[in-house]
């Protein structure tokens, strides 16, 4: 490889490009995106579409069928999930293809644009919604007042808005938790009663007031005017002053008989700060910016806003991502720092100062050039990218250590530096580019992963490749040019191979060859080495060639019996996300008021901030809070439903499970209602972490079965929160019309059906637009006093035929009816959804399938069936893919080393480093408490690159030294004696670099490093003696070979007999 030559040879230019790459790294490392999470949208959707009044199965028929068909025409689709309400139809599909998530969005927004006149003219609403994790809000803001009316706090809310999307950076801001403003007509029964006015009299002449009907235009002259009807109201005088009846006696107009004035709606949604009346202003960023330089920009204009606030309204900024964001950039750069540290001084005391510091330059360099190139490829800085430049660091110095160990070895011959430097590289250039592209081959194919778990740890194998790449070529270039100047025979790395270790580190000013001494002369490490190396490793491996097929029965033992571990170990999918934050949902029963809703929230909202651990609460009901996390969806309005959004003062997880227990065990016995206490989950979105489809096309039995599967959950230990919408009962009031008598007193029925609407939740008649251009529905209601019940229904009269007024009940009754409870679609057929969380200290997997061998025992109806979903389902598809993933990079891992040793059998022989990397893998998981999860899957992926480098180290050598006219056995034992230093040092890099994310605490790093670190050590350790061995054994021999115990002994090195 001409390489290194290159490199030396022009230093000058060798310098100016990498300074130049290194500058570039740095001003990305300053400018480049700042987020908590990767900033990626999913292969996924949702259509959201309401039509109010609509009981599920008209949904079902009228709404949600033809989108579903609709959906199910485009490409791709791997699974559409669609939940059913009254009134409410929310479908999600999900793709099969990442590449283009954004196309995906764009062709089901076009499907629902070619469906929508195949939809009742009705329909409220009909959106689509992009799934993204990047998408949370992340600023929120509280207008708060006990005084000011919530029309004043929506004008100021509104205000802010505006201002927020003005500030760089932000894709959007919104108000919420206001009751809308209208135009209330509430009508007085009794004066109506007097003037024989009924409430569909007030209805017409209200609505014939405010039709807006195309007028067309006129021609004058040369010119064209346009004519504009009376349209809309002006004002509240518009409104008082229309005549609902005229006779030669007596004008009526609706100030006569009703009260108009602006008040709110019947509230859908409202929201509390620390038990405080406010609403709420949150804020999203834009997906490639950097967090903290947007929250510069909301922070200054939300301080310039608070000095124009009036007295009684106070803006409190109640929740700010980038608290957590600092915080776990802050763990993660420190765990990074801290690596690169530990790394240096290992590196320092196996090889001496000058030695170190050619290697010890590789890491800053690397990192830095490897961010830029980061950055380049769309991916900011976030908590994935960071562990993937932790993963790398101790990996990119092995490149460094070789070299710089085999330079050394030729130094120590009497080779000039400039040589040494070259030909060391050259001589190593194969054995460390096949090490470093077999690593890359057990990342790459991690980009293959399919589904919202390979999109969300893209950026980690993306960050790896490129910085071990970068190293690489560092390796081969930067570092044989600084060994060229840096190195001399008297500085050079420590010989090894010599029995007796010699000190020869020295500088070129005695004053600091004294230090250098003096240092060395305290470090036991290289003492330590020597010492392994020859009175110990040496009479081992040894014996190992002596008695090969004895050290790997040895060896498959311990391999046998590591494995008798795994079902202790458990699996799982991804851990807590040990934030100092929980959500609790509570659910009343379908049909609560928002009202009684409301009034349980707040006995929910006042135990928590009693609590001394609880610094606030955010408090909404008949919605879920604004979404703050990246794979939990507020749930849309409805008014038995309430979220709070507890912050707390520190996350101590030794602590936190008992917290949330009491908790729950607080809110346990609160009369109707049920109260759930969640911690944030790391990873994609779950229905929950344990799912249950029950699949029938029969509503009835469907409940039934449901309720069943409800109760075996309940009665499984380790589950809570255990939620089953579909068992749930609810009643109704149903209107029947008596047909007949309403045809005889000619009475039409959307008459009645108006006139029962306006009496019991008021109707819209119209629009009022003010001068300031503002629009606000014109609403005729009741007077709250004359609210009808069902023991004075009769008091609401119509207009027949004749001009007379009609009770409403002599045409129309209202009568208890039992209503239908919300169901799901799973891919087109009726399903219901049972959920559950898990307590602290059981594995979802085991209670998971606890539950299936359950439900199979049950006696199941013809045409239902269950199918496993939550966490479960994901880890099923998450273990397939990696696991592919894997196999794809045992393949291409095969084929180099196929390709580098002209050999079928020596890549066996490399191979066999891999299934001794379960043994310490096991071993460190089981000790650690940690389930094999999704991100030790990764771990262990990522292993299989790692441990066969140090097997390519040794097999490499060997050949080298079998063209050099070695015996096989006399080249395998002085492989190993003369690469246990690159190797033990390699290894205790990977290991220093690993160690500080490892110890740091995070549960969802900890899997992965100990992993990696167990699978190293035990896979180093037998490595060393295994491969000796193997190669003995399948290497072909040219020449007979004595294997008694002279012929082993002669083998030896001349120094260290």
């Amino acid at each position: 490889m001409k390489l290194p030559h290159l490199a030396v040879v022009n230093y000058q230019f060798t310098l100016i490009v990498v300074l130049l790459m290194v500058v570039l790294g740095v001003v990305s490392l300053n400018t480049m995106p700042r987020s908590e999470d990767p900033q990626v949208t999913m292969p996924m959707a949702t259509v959201y579409a309401v039509y109010p009044g609509t009981t599920p199965i008209d949904m079902e028929k009228l709404v949600l069928e033809p989108i579903e068909e609709a959906i199910y025409e485009l490409e791709d689709v791997k699974v559409v999930k669609s939940k059913i309400e009254d009134g409410l139809v929310l479908a999600h599909v999900e793709f099969l293809d990442i590449e283009d998530p954004e196309d995906y969005y764009d062709d089901v927004v076009q499907a629902m644009a070619s469906i929508r006149d195949d939809l009742p003219d009705e329909l409220h609403r009909l959106e689509v919604l992009k799934v993204s994790p990047s998408d949370v809000n992340i600023f929120v803001v509280s207008l708060l007042s006990e005084t000011a009316s919530y029309r004043e706090l929506k004008r100021y809310g509104e205000q802010l808005e505006r201002q927020f999307e003005r500030s760089n950076g932000v894709k959007q801001a919104d108000v919420w938790a206001y009751p809308e403003q209208q135009v209330q007509v509430r009508a007085d029964l009794e004066k109506m009663r007097e003037l024989q006015i009924s409430l569909d009299n007030l209805l017409d002449a209200l609505e014939a007031a405010s039709v807006n009907v195309p007028a067309g235009h006129v021609d004058a002259g040369a010119r064209r005017f346009t004519v504009r009807t009376s349209g809309d109201f002006k004002n509240l005088r518009d409104i008082r002053r229309t005549t609902v009846k005229a006779t030669k006696n007596q004008i009526v107009f609706v100030e006569d008989i009703a009260e108009i004035s602006f008040a709110d709606a019947e509230p859908t949604h409202n929201a509390r700060y620390n038990g405080q009346r406010g609403i709420l202003i949150s804020v999203k960023q834009r997906e490639n910016t950097n967090i903290f330089s947007v929250m510069k920009g909301l922070d200054a204009t939300l301080t310039n806003f608070q000095k124009k606030l009036p007295a009684n309204i106070k803006a409190v900024a109640i929740f700010d991502q980038t608290n957590s964001v600092t915080k776990m950039i802050n763990v993660l750069t420190g765990n990074l720092v801290q690596g690169l540290v530990l790394v240096g001084i290992i590196v320092f005391l196996v090889l001496g100062f000058k030695p170190s510091l050619v290697v010890v330059l590789a890491i800053p360099t690397s990192i830095l050039i490897a961010i830029g190139l980061v950055d380049v490829s769309g991916f900011g800085l976030q908590q994935i990218t960071i562990a993937g430049l932790v993963i790398a660091l101790g990996l990119l110095v092995d490149n460094a250590i070789v070299i710089i160990e085999n330079i050394g070895r030729l130094l120590r011959q009497n080779q000039a530096p400039f040589h040494a430097a070259v030909l060391g590289t050259q001589q190593m250039s194969s054995a460390v580019a096949s090490g470093t592209i077999t690593t890359l081959l057990a990342f790459l194919p991690m980009l293959m992963l399919q589904g919202p778990t390979g999109l969300f740890i893209q950026s980690l194998p993306v960050t790896v490749i490129l910085t071990l790449s970068v190293s690489l070529i560092i390796a081969l270039t930067l570092t044989p040019l600084l060994a060229s100047r840096l190195l001399t025979k008297n500085n050079c790395a420590y010989d090894f191979t010599k029995k007796h270790l010699i000190n020869s580190q020295s500088a070129n000013n005695k004053f600091f060859t004294k230090i250098y001494r003096g240092i060395t002369s305290i470090n036991p490490i290289p003492k330590l080495i020597n010492l392994l190396t020859h009175n110990i490793y040496g009479p081992l491996l040894q014996f190992s060639l002596k008695l090969p097929w004895l050290l790997l029965l040895i060896a498959c033992l311990i391999f046998a019996g590591s494995l008798t571990l795994f079902p202790k170990v458990g699996v799982s999918l991804f851990p807590k996300a040990e934030k100092p934050q929980l959500m609790v949902d509570i659910d009343t029963p379908e049909g609560t008021s928002f009202d009684k809703t409301q009034a349980i929230a707040l006995i929910v909202e006042q135990k928590l901030l009693s609590h001394p651990q609880v610094i606030s609460v955010i408090t909404n009901t008949g919605r879920g809070n604004p979404k703050v996390y990246y794979n939990v969806d507020p749930k849309r309005e409805t008014p038995n439903h309430a979220q709070l959004f507890v912050q707390l003062k520190d996350n101590d997880k030794l602590a936190m499970p008992a917290l949330v227990t009491s908790f729950r065990q607080q809110f346990r016995d609160i009369p109707g209602a049920k109260v759930a206490v969640k911690e944030f989950i790391q990873g994609p979105p779950i229905d929950a972490p344990i799912a249950i489809w029950v699949i029938g096309d029969n509503i009835r039995q469907l409940k039934q079965v449901s309720t069943q599967v409800e109760t075996v959950i309940k009665q499984t230990a380790g589950t809570v929160n255990v939620r089953n919408p579909t068992s749930n009962y609810r009643t109704d009031l149903k209107v029947n019309i008596n047909r007949d008598k309403a045809g005889l007193l000619g009475i039409p029925l959307i008459t009645i059906d108006k006139t029962v609407r306006a009496s019991l939740v008021g109707t819209s008649v119209g629009n009022m637009r003010d001068e300031l251009g503002d629009e606000y529905s014109v609403v005729v209601k009741l007077a709250d006093a004359d609210k009808p019940t069902l023991d004075d229904f009769d008091r609401v009269t119509v207009t027949g035929m004749t001009g007379n007024t009609v009770p409403l009940r002599h045409v129309a009754t209202l009568e208890p009816d039992e209503g239908q409870a919300m169901f799901r679609h799973l891919n087109l057929e009726r399903s219901a959804l049972i959920t559950a969380d898990v307590k602290h200290g059981y594995q979802v997997a085991e209670l998971t399938q606890t539950i299936a061998t359950k439900l199979d025992q049950l006696r199941w109806p013809v045409g239902m069936s269950y199918q496993i979903g939550g966490e479960e389902e994901t880890r099923a598809e998450s273990f397939a893919g990696i696991t592919k993933a894997l196999i794809v990079a045992l393949l291409g891992i095969f084929a180099v080393l196929v390709f580098q040793f002209k050999s079928l059998s020596q890549p066996l022989i490399v191979f066999a480093a891999i299934p001794f990397a379960i043994i310490g893998t096991l071993i460190c998981l089981y000790a650690t408490a940690n389930s094999f999860s999704f991100m030790a899957f990764i771990g262990f992926s990522s292993l299989v690159g790692i441990v066969v480098n140090n097997s390519i180290i040794l097999v490499d050598y060997a050949n080298q030294l079998r063209n050099a006219g070695k015996s096989v056995i006399s080249a395998a034992f002085e492989a190993g004696i003369t690469r246990l230093s690159p190797i033990l040092l390699t290894t205790l890099t990977t290991v220093g670099g690993l160690l500080p994310l490892t110890l740091s605490g995070s549960s969802l790093w900890e899997p992965m490093g100990w992993t990696i670190i167990g699978g190293l050590l035990s896979s180093t350790v037998l490595t060393l003696f295994v491969v000796p061995v193997l190669y003995v054994l399948l290497t072909p021999k040219s020449n007979a070979l004595r294997t008694d115990k002279t012929t082993l002994e002669a083998s030896l090195l001349p120094e260290s007999k």
